[in-house]
């Protein structure tokens, strides 16, 4: 979709988009191209797939320390 594309309906200026588009095209999670005298975002599997990656790790150990943390109170409040 172009900037115009993605703000109608919102209540956010298209330059506020422009600088959120860019900063999800330096974190590599939208590519763009020109087509004649606008251009068109679209998201990036790659990336999205890179941070979905980073999330699962990070969920991944916080899940196992709230385990062990919950193992290690059971095991204190044990008679």
């Amino acid at each position: 979709m172009s900037v115009g594309e993605l703000t109608q309906g919102l209540t956010v200026s298209r330059p506020a988009v422009s600088q959120h588009l860019k900063v999800l095209r330096e974190a590599r999670l939208v590519t763009d191209r020109q087509e004649g005298t606008r251009r068109v975002y679209r998201v990036d599997p790659r990336g999205v797939e890179a941070m979905r990656a980073y999330l699962d790790r990070f969920w991944d150990g916080a899940l196992s320390a709230f385990k062990a943390a919950a193992e290690a109170e059971e095991q204190e409040n044990e008679p």
